[in-house]
């Protein structure tokens, strides 16, 4: 990725200043597409503009699926219908002008179709817009070479020679028979090995790895890792193949989701961006906040009515950080872990039992030397006869078995409910382990100091 230094971004608001389009198009000419909509969250909207209208329409639509979605969206506003139409979709491949028109509105869908002279890329991308964008369906596209079990080489060769014509990329030669089902895949290796061969089923790979239209994103992105794909086709409920999905398309919703993921962990409910305004991100940020405000309240008004414990034991308090802080991060722990293993595949949510086990196995080792690491301190510090020095303790070990069993249990059931567990590795588990491992802890002291008063 090219960096741009404040001199040249100086230099070219200059040109553009100037209106300068010979010297502008001069500065682009050697830019990637990629290179010039990073060099766009550097302007402002009207010097975007003047530079976009200087690019050839092939470079504009490949800068527009570059750009973020605010960005484009800009772009997109400021563009007559017909323009989009001719000089952005038709230079794209279905799957990328589908979500290109996913973003507009209704009225602007059927404005921008009706302009787009090629009638079968109209009908493709109608077509494909009848999926659910977060299936496969919604993320193929419809620019692969098909090949009939039934052709020689010769014929085979030809007509991949006619269909390659209107391709940028080729993946994969698929086979189908006389109905149009996915039979099997052509090796490009077979034309030279096998130039006589009678029949392409002859000398094809069968049973090639297929999903179906309405496989959600999320297992895609597994079957692509698994098998190290670079493309896969996509058929219909009856085997028909209708499209593919390439490792590109597939490594830009996983880095969508991670980022979602991300955000919902970190305590974001929506989509942020560093320069999105004041107010969305104030939006996106403060339900979460509210949520801790009231877990907040609801620990002091659980320290509240232990109160008198505090009176006769004051000790007592200088340990509610840690109490909280150990709970908190156990369940994080926890629940990261889950999260991870139903994101990747290696935990399915049936070997759930066990792995409830497992973190209780987990929780239970972490608990007796966690607790008894600080059993030791409070010794030297407090006096092996202090109630707090085993009420701390005690309650400690309470608090990470619990933690480790409820930030598994958490997610696990999240996922059960079709819920995103990332949820789960936020503030939400925090916020109830803080909470709970109050109520554990001010329950132990008390009644420590109901059964023995100030000291064991």
């Amino acid at each position: 990725m090219k960096e741009f230094n404040p001199e040249y971004l100086d230099r070219l608001k200059y040109i553009i200043s100037e209106h300068d389009e010979a010297e502008a198009r001069k500065e682009l000419a050697d830019l990637h597409p990629a290179d010039i909509a990073e060099l766009y969250q550097d302007l402002d909207l009207e010097e975007a503009e003047f530079l976009y209208r200087l690019l050839d329409d092939e470079t504009k639509a490949d800068v527009l699926m570059e750009l973020d979605e605010d960005d484009r969206h800009k772009l997109l506003s400021a563009m007559p219908a017909e323009d989009i139409a001719r000089q952005v979709i038709d230079h794209l491949d279905t799957d990328d002008a589908v979500d290109i028109i996913q973003e507009l509105d209704e009225e602007d869908r059927d404005e921008i179709l009706s302009h787009i002279d090629d009638v079968e890329q109209a009908g493709d991308i109608i077509d494909l817009l009848k999926y659910d964008e977060d299936t496969a369906g919604g993320l193929m596209g419809t620019e692969m070479i098909v090949v009939n079990e039934n052709w020689s080489m010769p014929q085979c060769v030809q007509e991949m020679r006619k269909q390659a014509e209107d391709l940028d990329e080729i993946y994969y030669v698929y086979v189908v028979d006389n109905d149009y089902k996915l039979r099997g895949v052509f090796p490009l290796k077979k034309m030279i090995t096998h130039p006589s061969v009678s029949k392409i089923k002859h000398v094809m790979e069968t049973d090639p790895v297929s999903v179906k239209t309405d496989t959600p994103i999320d297992d895609l992105t597994l079957d692509f890792e698994k098998y190290n794909l670079v493309a896969m086709p996509v058929v219909d409920s009856i085997g028909r193949l209708v499209g593919q999905i390439t490792v590109d398309d597939v490594m830009d919703e996983a880095r969508e989701q991670s980022e979602r993921d991300y955000q919902l962990a970190s305590g974001l409910s929506g989509d942020v961006e560093s320069d999105d305004t004041l107010f969305h991100q104030t939006r996106a940020r403060l339900p979460w906040l509210l949520i801790g405000m009231l877990g907040g309240i609801g620990n002091s008004l659980i320290l509240g009515h232990f109160e008198s414990g505090f009176a006769v034991n004051p000790a007592m308090a200088l340990f509610i950080p840690l109490i909280g802080g150990t709970g908190g991060n156990v369940g994080i722990q926890s629940s990261a872990i889950i999260v991870q293993g139903l994101a990747n595949g290696s935990l399915d949510i049936k070997s759930s039992t066990k792995q409830l086990f497992k973190e209780l196995g987990v929780g239970l080792l972490n608990g007796c030397i966690i607790s008894l690491l600080v059993f030791i301190y409070n010794v030297f510090t407090l006096g092996p006869s202090q109630l707090t020095t085993v009420a701390v303790s005690l309650s400690l070990f309470a608090v990470v078995v619990f933690a480790s069993i409820f930030g598994t249990f958490v997610p696990l059931t999240l996922e059960r409910f079709k819920i995103d567990p990332a949820l789960a590795t936020g503030p939400f588990i925090s916020i109830t382990n803080d909470i709970i491992g109050m109520v554990i802890y001010m329950s132990i002291s008390s009644a420590l100091l109901a059964a023995f008063g100030t000291a064991v």
